[in-house]
């Protein structure tokens, strides 16, 4: 059975940082592009950064480039989304996902509809 468990989310001021951690069980992770999403309520689940299998190339959404930084540790099945200089719109929950891009290029991490395989969340909440 295939899971992905998100952990690290919290309650913070604006302007710091969190690291949040994504471990996955039952897949191995070296043909699979790792995701990570921002759901708001009302709003359409957002597409924050991802990260490829081939060369581990990360991607992010405008409003995170500078900020963020994905990373993955293949022989723990783990990926991360480091956040730094935290904003009040950064609230909401994040879930990692991951999919299959084998052979379809760094790039097609950005561009997979839709992930297959989901987490439960984690909750990030930025206030002062």
């Amino acid at each position: 059975q295939v899971r992905l468990v998100e952990s690290g989310g919290g309650l913070l001021q604006p302007g710091g940082s969190l690291r949040l951690s994504c471990v996955v069980s039952g897949l191995t992770l070296d043909n699979y592009a790792l995701g990570w999403f921002l759901q708001v309520p009302a709003k359409e689940r957002e597409r924050v950064s991802c990260i490829s299998s081939d060369n581990g190339r990360a991607y992010y959404g405008q409003s995170v480039k500078g900020r963020f930084t994905i990373s993955r540790d293949n022989a723990n099945n783990t990926v991360y989304l480091q956040m730094n200089n935290l904003k009040p719109e950064d609230t909401g929950t994040y879930y990692c996902a991951a999919e299959k891009d084998w052979g379809m290029g760094p790039a097609y991490c950005w561009s997979i509809t839709p992930y297959g395989v989901w987490g439960q969340g984690t909750q990030v909440t930025v206030s002062s």
